[in-house]
């Protein structure tokens, strides 16, 4: 559920800053302004849109507090002083992954490599789309399985923390653009099986992975609700499900606080 939106008064003018979302680990915070303010968090610039709509998130393990530096049009600045609260991660332990997947050979490790560069390129888009100032809508529905945040466990060995949302649902499930974008990636990875990738501008990015099948291809424009995959069981995985992430350029974050019950 997405939070009641917060007022901001700045200094000396009736004209508040408001956003909804929560600053805390994992979120997403999207916003708007007067236009022509700038931004910045943590003296990382903010892009904010002609009609002032703004977006920025805070990793999994970001600290307790941030900075948020506001200039208003006429040049007055503040700096805010923004409490992040801190989450509690669990632990998730998957036995019965084929050891190749668990502990790549070299020819994967270089397929693994490439396909990573290619997904942070994807990821670090700034475009000037403004998808992302709309409420998330559910990329399916089925049973969920996995949590963002989880520290996985794979047949026995710690890996890095799963930076996804796992619906469990039969293959050829349906799966719909969370938010209106553009496609900016489409491929079958070695982890993540088939995937999309859709840029919703101001660096926020979904991902829908281990598909049975990609209904749309790089570069096309999706709508808010529009089929764009089904669900399937490619890359590593133990069944069918979708592998859904959002992102703030290459900030992983939790979508789940703000689907729409």
């Amino acid at each position: 559920m997405i939070l009641a939106a917060p007022v901001l008064l700045l200094a000396g003018r009736a004209r508040a800053l408001q956003w909804r979302g929560e600053p805390a680990q994992g979120g997403l915070v999207v916003g708007s302004v007067a236009p022509g303010t700038r931004l910045s968090l943590d003296g990382r610039a903010v892009r904010v849109s002609p009609q002032g709509d703004f977006a920025f998130g805070f990793g999994r393990d970001h600290g307790a507090g941030a900075r948020l530096s506001v200039t208003q049009p006429d040049g007055r600045s503040e700096v805010r002083a923004l409490s992040v609260r801190k989450r509690d991660w669990s632990v998730q332990r998957i036995t019965g992954l084929p050891p190749a997947q668990v502990t790549p050979d070299a020819a994967a490790l270089r397929r693994i490599t490439a396909e990573r560069e290619q997904l942070a390129a994807a990821r670090a888009l700034d475009s000037g789309l403004t998808g992302f100032t709309e409420p998330l809508d559910w990329p399916a529905r089925g049973r969920i399985s996995g949590v963002f945040g989880s520290q996985r466990i794979l047949n026995g060995e710690p890996r890095q923390p799963h930076f996804g949302f796992d619906i469990a649902a039969p293959t050829g499930t349906p799966v719909s653009a969370t938010l209106a974008g553009r496609v900016t990636l489409s491929g079958d990875f070695f982890f993540f099986g088939q995937l999309l990738v859709v840029d919703h501008g101001h660096g926020v990015n979904t991902l829908y992975a281990h598909l049975s099948q990609r209904l749309v291809g790089e570069g096309e424009t999706v709508a808010r609700g529009q089929p764009i995959g089904k669900i399937g069981a490619t890359g590593r995985v133990t069944g069918p499900h979708l592998h859904f992430s959002l992102s703030w350029y290459q900030t992983w974050l939790d979508p789940q606080p703000l689907l729409e019950s």
